[in-house]
C-alpha cells in the first residue's frame, strides 16, 4: 500500500492519535496530532518561520489559514486575535478533525475548520497566512493561489512561507504576473532557507 500524502482527503493509515506540546502564541500548549497528516510530530520549520516573523495580525477580522493541517497557524491567529473569525481550510479530513478538536481544547470559538467547498461563497479575508502545499505540484499550487488570493478584502494581506529551493522566487515572479495591477507582491524576509512572500491587495 502506498504511503498517505498529507494532501490525501481520507488517509488510509492508522490514526495513532497522541498529544504533543508545542509553542503557540508565546506559550507551550498541548495539541492532538495523528498519522496521515502534514508534520504530525511538531510544528514544521517553514510554519515556525511564518509564525515567528509575520507581522502581528489585526485584533479582529476574517482570516484564512490555507492548508491548515492540525492547526498551528489557525490556532496561533485565534490565540492572538480572539475576536477574529479564522477559517482553517484543508483537503485532509483527519487534519480538519484535529484542527477542530485542538481549537475546542484551547477554547478558541472563532476557528472554522472545513474543506474549501464549505467556505461560503463571497467570503473575503482581511488576512491570509499559509504554508502552501508545494508538493502538490505547480499546477495545483497555482490554482490554489488563483482561487484564494483574489478573495483578499481591499487592503488585506497574505503571507506565504515557501522554501527557497522549492521555488519561492519563481512563485513570487508568477504571482506578480498573475495578479497584476491592484496587488503588491514582495518578499517580507528570508530566514533559514525560507522566504515569506507578502501579497497585499490595494484598498
Amino acid at each position: 500500500m502506498s504511503e498517505d500524502h498529507y494532501f490525501t482527503a481520507q488517509p488510509a493509515s492508522a490514526e495513532e492519535r497522541r498529544t504533543i506540546t508545542v509553542p503557540l502564541a508565546g506559550r507551550s500548549r498541548p495539541v492532538e496530532v495523528a498519522r496521515g497528516i502534514f508534520s504530525p510530530d511538531r510544528i514544521d520549520q517553514g510554519t515556525s518561520v511564518l509564525l515567528q516573523h509575520a507581522p502581528a495580525p489585526p485584533e479582529a477580522g476574517t482570516f484564512l489559514d490555507l492548508g491548515c493541517g492540525w492547526g498551528p497557524i489557525a490556532l496561533t491567529l485565534a490565540l492572538r486575535s480572539p475576536a477574529a473569525t479564522v477559517w482553517a481550510v484543508d483537503v485532509n479530513e483527519r487534519a480538519l478533525d484535529l484542527a477542530r478538536r485542538n481549537a475546542i481544547s484551547l477554547g478558541l470559538n472563532g476557528v472554522r475548520a472545513t474543506t474549501a467547498d464549505d467556505v461560503p461563497a463571497g467570503t473575503t479575508f482581511d488576512l491570509i497566512w499559509s504554508n502552501p502545499p508545494i508538493r502538490v505540484g505547480k499546477a495545483v499550487l497555482h490554482e490554489l493561489m488563483r482561487t484564494w488570493l483574489p478573495r483578499l478584502a481591499p487592503g488585506g494581506s497574505a503571507y506565504l512561507v515557501v522554501q527557497r529551493n522549492l521555488g519561492s522566487d519563481s512563485l513570487q515572479k508568477w504571482l506578480v504576473a498573475e495578479l497584476g495591477d491592484g496587488y503588491d507582491v514582495s518578499r517580507l524576509t528570508s530566514v533559514k532557507g525560507f522566504r515569506i512572500l507578502h501579497v497585499r491587495r490595494g484598498a
